[in-house]
């Protein structure tokens, strides 16, 4: 595997456990619960991320394959990328960010919640292996909140959304 898809996949793994650690310490009786009215359960985080990261796998699936397809060549650099983007832009909890209507919480139970983001961060694995010593840093796709990345930022962005969301659980739990 390239190097450069190593530490994306270190990363997302870093991320998925700084997440699972926080969604451990709520007691199970109050992950459903919503912190007061209008606020999200920690369930609904996590359904959240399910939501963001089924929808990014698919976008950028298809992004790559597009390239590919137009003629992506070989990844030639083994330069690290996660240092490369200011990850506390996404990270900061300074700047509530509204959640687009589509990646809202429907109202699942945390169990299921939790297994919906396993499934979709497994799709976002598979996306990047799948990819694995093409040259993504040549790929641009539009984010919403931080215009166009690369597809290396793209996943590190991912990894980094989760830690965010970790923060945010970690406030649930102390307000409960």
């Amino acid at each position: 595997m390239h190097p450069r898809i190593c530490e994306l996949m270190d990363h997302l793994d870093a991320q998925r456990a700084v997440l699972r650690h926080a969604f451990d310490h709520v007691p199970e009786a109050l992950r459903d619960r919503q912190p007061m009215p209008g606020r999200w359960a920690v369930a609904g985080v996590i359904e959240h991320l399910a939501i963001v990261e089924e929808r990014v796998a698919g976008a950028l699936s298809a992004r790559i394959a597009q390239a590919r397809a137009e003629g992506l060549g070989a990844e030639v650099s083994s330069a690290p990328v996660v240092p490369t983007f200011n990850l506390a832009r996404v990270t900061s909890r300074d700047q509530p960010v509204n959640a687009p209507e589509a990646t809202r919480p429907k109202g699942v139970t945390a169990a299921e919640a939790w297994s919906h983001l396993e499934r979709s961060g497994a799709a976002v694995r598979d996306t990047l292996r799948q990819a694995d010593g093409l040259a993504l840093g040549t790929i641009m796709h539009p984010h919403p909140l931080f215009g166009p990345l690369s597809i290396y930022e793209w996943f590190a962005v991912i990894g980094s959304h989760e830690a965010r969301h970790a923060a945010q659980i970690r406030e649930i739990g102390a307000s409960m």
